[in-house]
């Protein structure tokens, strides 16, 4: 403390009130910087690594049977678009599912576990059921022939597809769709 001309010490002079309102702002202020920057880097690290490729939405428009002309699917197997108005039962299946009923599973939270294997592949099969069994629901194992890879995971508007095994893969795809519900009304 500084001392005036007679000795005494002077009291330091507090900071005048719009001294104080500035500081407040200014650190107000930072703490919004900070705090926007990290949503905002969180955020992106979120879309940036979500597994799979994106594909164009093909909307949810209903048809009423599996013959019914409506516009070609942008990915093999489908990732959204055209589909019937009820679901495939969630689980393991022995035969392949209708494109069309398919995308309403994925519309519904689904997610698709497909394979191809024209000369049988029962070890693969086993090791996609355990994973598969996991999910009470909202998961469909099935078998796609004709399909160019030998996997091939679909959410709605997201396609993996790969030729060998990989349950760190599968698992990953399907915790971050399952779930997901993707009705948009237009019913």
């Amino acid at each position: 403390m500084a001392q005036d001309q007679k000795g005494k010490q002077e009291k330091p002079q507090a900071p005048s009130r719009a001294q104080r309102r500035r500081r407040q702002w200014a650190i107000t202020g930072g703490i919004i910087v900070i705090a926007a920057a990290a949503v905002g880097y969180f955020a992106y690290r979120a879309v940036a690594e979500l597994p799979g490729a994106l594909m164009p939405d093909l909307g949810n428009m209903h048809i009423q049977t599996l013959g019914e002309p409506h516009v070609a699917y942008n990915s093999d197997p489908p990732t959204s678009g055209p589909h019937m108005p009820y679901i495939a039962p969630w689980g393991i299946h022995t035969e392949p599912v209708a494109k069309e009923l398919q995308v309403h599973n994925l519309e519904d939270k689904g997610v698709m576990v497909q394979y191809n294997c024209p000369s049988g592949c029962p070890d693969l099969v086993e090791k996609l059921k355990v994973i598969v069994q996991r999910y009470k629901d909202e998961v469909i194992l099935a078998p796609y022939p004709g399909m160019k890879s030998r996997i091939a995971l679909t959410a709605w508007t997201r396609i993996d597809t790969f030729d060998e095994f990989d349950e760190g893969r599968i698992t990953r795809f399907i915790k971050a769709y399952r779930g997901i519900d993707h009705h948009k009304g237009s019913e």
